[in-house]
């Protein structure tokens, strides 16, 4: 059976970094920090529970050999099996969560790390059962299911076990691989550390003698500062730190490149590619589709960035200039207010929809404010079943923090509907599926921020926060997709990565997607080093996701906008459905096809049409 992993949805905002902490909100306000003893009430306890599961893993072993005896038999064994991983996920998400609060503290690491060879334990123990039903032949389990009403939210599972079984291996083979999962992680862990706590990054003074440390926090931050001066030099500190670890970096990223390509070839696959498409059984058609579509578009990524170097008063649009808004605007956005406007965007969705949000968000399910030692970025943790979902976010009084916010809480509250609908074994969903409702969720706060804007400078700035939106989401993430590629098929090759290679071929696509050789954005090679920023290459084939996902998202919310209350129903059933159905089949019913180029192309629509409405307005202005 396929095992459950824990659902952690990321935010873009890990490509981008949390800005640094307001002076005038303290990080211990207890409200501000997510309640973990609902999951254990003290380390005591979650070691108890982590002992006694330990002791637990070894009795799947009663049932080997029995799977196909009875139907019964394949029931207790999936049901056994099944529970241990409800329970085992909570002692992870507990180590997990608890970890990231503060990433320098070795304690909190080592928990982590013990609950991580517990997860391993329990694929270790459980690693035969595959490998058994496939063994027992699909005939005799689906009749196993047709006669069995007890198997019924296995059948998804199982179906896709069998579906899987050229690429499963023996039980010897599979128990193998699994006692490796944990050194398996190892790349991502270390690239975690090392960029959480341990480079020493440097300290830029600003003209008002503020003193900001340049990591990842202060990063994003400056990036964003409306004196060009600043933002290069942020940026060429920051760039320049990184490259000092080019070496290192790219010898870990090459070491998990180099570790998932032999997983593949283990299990019969010609590619990782092909490996991360069939386990969702997604169709080659949506990556390649994708990635057609958003070169063919290529013109319009160009036309917004002249657009932005326009609106800048630049005669030269430079990398450093992508991240400043078009328009400044004076409002901060306190956790307060963030919670009120999303609230009123989401009516949208209705009452039902707002009155389980607004519960939500005024619980103790979130950890907020930025914090030295804090994972940077933001993310949502869904996998405790019988609790709840947990949100990780920095967020720091601006509309970034707002839309990160209604981000993370489409994640959350697709857990919830799902959770509510679909027994533990089908509660969670593909990747495919997942980042759909955190980006539609954006969608639907910009539009409603647009339609309530006070001024036409408001509205402008609005308009241009989608259009950074869709850069950072449609064009960067398919670019990021892109460069993932050429990582996996060069190792797959057998040529060499290093980590001045590594830099030379993002380079290669920064300038393509940048049109820097037509003049359109300036990039100095410094910059060819911030593949070293993006955790998602850890992922396996994340980043493409995102950018299929705002893809049906925009379909999906035109669907709700043009149809009432039959699209949300149609929006509301795709959440409630988790995982018991192929995530592209699910889209389907949904009725969007994304093997074909229309939902893309839309997206370039309406990207176009932002635009139009820009230069409207601009124009007005200048009357």
């Amino acid at each position: 059976m396929p095992r459950h992993l824990p659902i952690l949805l990321f935010s873009l905002m890990l490509t981008t970094a949390a800005p640094l902490l307001a002076q005038n909100t303290p990080p211990t306000d207890p409200s501000s920090r997510w309640d973990l003893s609902e999951l254990f009430p003290t380390v005591a306890a979650w070691n108890a529970e982590r002992e006694r599961l330990l002791g637990e893993f070894p009795k799947v072993e009663q049932f080997r050999g029995t799977l196909g005896n009875s139907s019964d038999n394949l029931y207790k064994a999936l049901q056994f099996t099944s529970d241990l991983s409800r329970q085992a996920q909570r002692v992870y998400v507990y180590a997990s969560l608890q970890q990231d609060e503060d990433l320098r503290v070795t304690a909190a690491q080592e928990r982590n790390q013990l609950a991580e060879a517990m997860l391993a334990a329990m694929n270790q123990a459980a690693s035969w059962i595959d490998p058994e039903i496939i063994a027992v032949g699909e005939t005799r389990i689906r009749q196993f299911m047709t006669d069995n009403p007890k198997l019924a939210p296995f059948k998804h599972p199982l179906d896709n076990t069998l579906r899987k079984a050229k690429h499963t291996l023996g039980a010897e083979a599979e128990q193998t691989i699994a006692f490796f999962s944990q050194p398996f992680d190892a790349p991502s862990s270390i690239y975690s550390i090392l960029e959480n706590s341990d480079i020493p990054f440097p300290t830029l003074t600003l003209p008002t003698g503020e003193q900001v440390r340049v990591d990842s926090q202060g990063y994003g931050r400056l990036r964003s500062n409306p004196d060009p001066a600043i933002r290069k030099q942020a940026f060429d500190l920051f760039w320049s730190k990184w490259q000092e670890y080019r070496n290192s970096v790219g010898m870990v990223l090459n070491s998990h490149i180099q570790t998932q390509v032999a997983l593949a070839k283990a299990r019969h696959y010609n590619s990782v590619l092909e490996r991360e498409l069939y386990d969702d059984n997604l169709p080659p058609a949506v990556y390649h589709t994708l990635v057609e579509q958003v070169n063919q578009s290529l013109p319009t990524l160009h036309r917004y960035f002249k657009l932005r170097a326009r609106m800048l008063g630049l005669e030269q649009l430079h990398y450093y200039d992508i991240y400043p808004p078009l328009v400044s605007l004076d409002k901060k956005f306190d956790v307060a207010t963030s919670k009120s406007i999303t609230l009123a965007a989401m009516q949208l969705l209705g009452d039902d929809w707002v009155t389980q949000q607004r519960s939500a968000m005024n619980s103790r399910w979130m950890h907020i404010y930025p914090q030295q030692g804090k994972r940077s970025g933001a993310y949502m943790n869904g996998s405790a079943y019988d609790v709840h979902p947990y949100l990780l976010l920095n967020h720091n009084n601006d509309f970034d923090s707002l839309s990160t916010m209604a981000h993370e809480w489409g994640h959350a509250m697709h857990t919830l509907y799902a959770k509510k609908a679909q027994p533990f074994e089908t509660a969670d969903y593909a990747t495919f599926i997942a980042e759909i409702p955190s980006t539609s969720l954006e969608l639907v706060l910009q539009q409603y921020m647009s339609q309530h804007a006070s001024t036409p400078e408001e509205k402008l700035f609005y308009l241009g926060y989608g259009l950074e939106n869709l850069r950072g989401t449609y064009f960067r993430q398919t670019m990021f997709a892109e460069f993932e590629l050429s990582l996996y098929e060069a190792v797959e090759r057998g040529e060499a990565l290093s980590g001045e290679k590594i830099s030379q071929m993002y380079g290669e696509l920064l300038r393509r997607y940048h049109g820097s050789d037509q003049g359109v954005v300036e990039i100095d090679p410094l910059y060819n080093n911030e593949w070293m920023f993006v955790p998602h290459f850890y992922y396996n084939m994340y980043v493409f996701q995102y950018a299929t996902s705002l893809t049906a998202g925009t379909a999906l919310y035109e669907k709700i906008v043009k149809q009432g209350q039959a699209g949300v129903d149609n929006y509301k059933n795709l959440l409630r459905a988790g995982s018991s159905d192929y995530p592209y089949q699910l889209l389907r019913n949904a009725g969007v096809d994304m093997a074909t180029p229309a939902p893309y192309q839309a997206v370039i629509t309406r990207m176009n049409a932002i635009m139009d409405e820009m230069e409207t307005l601009l124009n007005q202005r200048k009357k």
